[in-house]
């Protein structure tokens, strides 16, 4: 089919585009520009960013089943330890242990009063710390598992029972004959401030005072007997967590449930509390999840934080709050604190920047991930290869183009040229017409990924009758004539997509015209090497590489490259457009004129949107955002470039739902449109500092289903989940991916600072 048949089939899909558009056009043409502008942008503000910290109690097992903590006064952290009380000092790391020899052991709850003196439960009874001296107190029967402050004083219960503290001793306190009938099993008591004292045990939810109790454990009253953790909220409203979830109590009845419907990880409760701004922090065996206050209802608005990138272990036992509302969490392997500062986009963009710097632009200027050679620990980091090192390079130069066109940085500037620079050696490297490696190391590297190996016969047929399209390569790195590096072949097509990407925007943003003498000719180079071997990239063993094949005779004509047909079209379009724009050489407008007419691979491109779904990885969505810009902004024949429109209009309708800065602006970009600022902006705030690609398993998780909808071979998460409990992201990675990480990778942050420097570029963000 011809361009022209092709626009035809499309003439009617237009007309009712038209009328919608006229349609909306007239619906929002009372609008003021300023108005419609205005939700088109977002004006850079300060906003709350969380990190976390670690403290580990120390490499003891029991010493770091951390069961409560409290901060006092002087922003000292004091935890009941599995096998003792210790202290941090605050703006310290390590503890201190404050018991002597004898007095160790399991420990289970501590407190701080009105005046700073802290309070301690342990298994041969209560000590009170203070004055900078502990003093074990009499009366009390051991041992001791819970606390509460309340006006009377200070109560300390166990299993015998429970007692007051009347400023001299604890005696046990004046009870009516119904007054203070209470279970053994406490796990958590709280001050009613009335005189009384809610009190969560295995047996039940208990509402005790001198007079009278009352026992909430019917499933009327709570979700279930075995009660973990209470809080009172700023409605004065009462949350009990335990098995099953949190019920909620308003004047002695149960108003509300949270469980896994709500949000809960999981049924397992393990405590409640309530931060300084009112939000409810509920504590679970598998993360925390924290519900805002002020909503209509507690399941509104809710944050979930789990993993190593949050917490030293998911199993909370308890949380305190200092007085700056950072939340200390006590879990089962030490203490994390969930800390956070104000921070801009533009001041996150400066903290990546300098993370980039420090451990992401290796020689000759690349721009990847680091090893981590003690896991999480990126003091320990070293550089390494990685076979997308050329792609994720040409996000870094499009990042580096897009910063410059904003900025005028001159930094910006030679930044972009060293990148550019590098992913030309990468072509003169492997001294060829114009094929180019996916890599280069120093010659001096012992460690590599994927070294040479060799196939024996019985290996081969193996391999070929699971992928007849496999390609045996035996040989992966070779040394350069100079000497100086060792280059790593076989390179992909999704390699050839990020070059083409980063060099579009550099060509249109940064160089001069000595530069862009240097783009076109090279450029020209590599898309000479496609057509001289009928649009496939030949490696040096005079066979294309496994995945970069373009040629008509394998997409069109053979049955095994029928996955690749329509995206391998629509990339080499890209490839000659490209090519043909920045050298006016007909040539390549001929070549892919012919393509179009001859081989339809405007037809092909045509099909992405109906790609068979047993064929579709997410990496392909990534693979055509890289190349939209090309096709819009090259292209000049009407016919075709609606056709391009027509064909990212219904493609982004498609990916709206990820959610996906990069996408959102590549889009708004190449259509000249603002759309999705919120979802972008959002993604861009809630990304956390840490880029250590800690392990997520959401596959544990109670409130979300495990699918195969979006990508069929992989299993995924039914809800996209947000920035700061996924997988450290590299766009070639699926958002709903259900597990995956490696600690021992720190991700390069470009991810984050091309689209926010596209997101500036476009003027969506201000």
């Amino acid at each position: 089919m011809t361009t022209r048949g092709l626009f035809s089939t499309y003439k009617k899909l237009w007309f009712f585009s038209f009328l919608g558009l006229t349609i909306t056009f007239f619906m929002y043409a009372c609008k003021s520009t300023e108005q419609h502008e205005s939700a088109a942008t977002y004006k850079d503000a300060p906003f709350w960013q969380e990190y976390h910290e670690a403290y580990p109690i120390s490499e003891n097992t029991e010493e770091n089943n951390v069961r409560s903590i409290v901060i006092d006064k002087a922003n000292n952290v004091w935890v009941a330890t599995a096998s003792g009380i210790f202290m941090k000092k605050a703006n310290e790391s390590n503890w201190a242990s404050i018991q002597n020899a004898t007095d160790k052991g399991p420990a289970f709850a501590v407190e701080v009063d009105d005046e700073g003196t802290v309070w301690i439960g342990t298994w041969n009874g209560i000590y009170r710390f203070k004055n900078n001296q502990l003093e074990k107190l009499q009366g009390v029967n051991a041992p001791v598992s819970a606390i509460c402050i309340a006006k009377e004083g200070v109560y300390a219960l166990g299993p015998h029972g429970i007692w007051l503290f009347d400023g001299q001793a604890f005696k046990k306190p004046q009870s009516d004959k119904e007054g203070y009938q209470l279970p053994r099993s406490v796990r958590d008591v709280i001050s009613d401030n009335k005189g009384g004292l809610w009190i969560a045990s295995d047996v039940g939810l208990y509402h005790t005072n001198n007079h009278e109790t009352r026992v909430f454990r019917n499933k009327e009253d709570v979700i279930s007997g075995y009660i973990k953790g209470i809080a009172i909220d700023s409605n004065q409203h009462l949350w009990a967590g335990g098995l099953g979830g949190v019920s909620i109590i308003q004047a002695d009845k149960k108003i509300r449930e949270i469980t896994p419907k709500q949000g809960l990880p999981t049924v397992f409760v393990t405590c409640v509390d309530t931060a300084p701004n009112g939000t409810l922090w509920v504590g679970t065996e598998q993360g925390l999840v924290r519900y805002q206050p002020h909503t209509s209802t507690p399941d509104s608005s809710y944050s979930m934080l789990f993993s190593r990138r949050w917490l030293l272990d998911d199993h909370v036992n308890d949380i305190a709050f200092d007085a700056q509302g950072n939340a200390w969490v006590a879990t089962a392997k030490g203490v994390s604190a969930i800390k956070r500062r104000q921070m801009t986009l533009a001041q996150k963009n400066d903290y990546f920047m300098d993370v980039l710097m420090k451990r992401h632009i290796r020689v000759p200027w690349i721009a990847g991930q680091a090893h981590l050679r003690i896991p999480g620990d990126t003091t320990s980091w070293q550089p390494e290869d990685d076979d997308n090192d050329g792609e994720y390079t040409g996000n870094y130069l499009a990042m580096e183009s897009f910063r410059y066109a904003v900025t005028k940085s001159l930094e910006a500037k030679e930044n972009a040229r060293k990148a550019f620079g590098f992913l030309k050696l990468l072509q003169e490297v492997t001294d060829t017409e114009g094929f180019f490696a996916r890599t280069v190391v120093p010659a001096s590297w012992s460690t590599l990924h994927d070294g040479n190996r060799t196939f024996t016969p019985r290996q081969l047929a193996d391999e070929l009758v699971k992928e007849p399209r496999f390609k045996p390569v035996q040989v992966r790195w070779r040394k350069s004539k100079d000497g100086k590096w060792l280059w790593k072949g076989d390179t992909s097509s999704d390699e050839m997509c990020g070059h083409m990407f980063g060099y579009f925007f550099y060509y249109e943003l940064v160089a001069d015209e000595v530069e862009k003498a240097i783009v076109r000719q090279h450029v020209s180079r590599i898309v000479d090497y496609l057509i001289k071997h009928n649009f496939n990239f030949i490696d040096i063993d005079g066979k294309p590489t496994r995945w970069s094949v373009w040629s008509p005779d394998q997409l069109n004509r053979d049955p095994e490259w029928a996955p690749d047909r329509n995206q391998n079209s629509m990339e080499m379009l890209a490839f000659l457009k490209f090519a043909h724009h920045i050298t006016n050489n007909e040539k390549y407008q001929q070549q892919y004129l012919r393509l179009i007419n001859e081989e339809h691979y405007l037809d092909n491109m045509a099909q992405v949107p109906n790609q068979n779904r047993a064929w579709f990885i997410y990496f392909d969505a990534i693979l055509q955002a890289y190349l939209y810009p090309i096709l819009l902004k090259c292209e000049t024949d009407p016919e075709r470039l609606a056709f391009y429109e027509k064909h990212i209009d219904h493609w982004f309708e498609t990916r709206k739902v990820d959610h996906n800065p990069l996408i959102n602006f590549i889009y708004c970009y190449s259509r000249g449109k603002k759309q999705e600022v919120t979802n972008s902006v959002d993604f861009l705030k809630d990304t956390p500092l840490d880029l250590v690609d800690w392990h997520i398993d959401h596959t544990k998780r109670e409130d979300i289903q495990l699918v195969r909808n979006i990508v069929l071979d992989e299993l995924q998460v039914s809800e996209l989940p947000p920035a700061s409990i996924r997988k450290t992201v590299r766009w070639d990675k699926n958002p709903f991916d259900a597990r995956g990480g490696d600690p021992q990778v720190e991700r390069e942050p470009v991810f984050w600072l091309l689209p926010y420097w596209m997101g500036r570029y476009t003027n969506m963000i201000q």
